[in-house]
């Protein structure tokens, strides 16, 4: 007879996720509020494919809009740095024009 094939879990993951759910859904902070710590860190550490998705996320799903984008970039440029600061604005219009460019090639209600 032979043993019936074991599972592997991946217990690191759901460790983390369920960390992160918790730290996410805390009610001190709005998620916008989390959103602008995580981008502030990030682009403070000089990780900028991470700082893309935060962007791409806090856009997207209505957490900042366009306008606040901008304004992150103008308050994080002088904390920051100013290469750290061009890096982000680049960032940040790039996206705004990929979003506005997705938005117009998307169907709409009876196309």
């Amino acid at each position: 007879m032979t043993e019936p094939a074991m599972e592997t879990v991946d217990s690191f993951g759901l460790t983390a996720e369920r960390q992160f759910a918790d730290v996410w859904s805390r009610p001190v902070l709005s998620v916008k509020e989390r959103r602008l710590l995580l981008i502030g860190l990030l682009v403070g550490q000089g990780l900028h494919e991470m700082t893309d998705v935060q962007l791409d996320v806090a856009l997207r799903a209505g957490e900042t809009s366009e306008a606040e984008l901008r304004e992150v970039v103008v308050f994080l440029t002088h904390y920051a740095g100013w290469a750290r600061g061009a890096k982000l604005n680049d960032q940040v219009e790039a996206l705004i024009e990929r979003v506005r460019r997705d938005r117009c090639d998307r169907p709409g209600p009876g196309d």
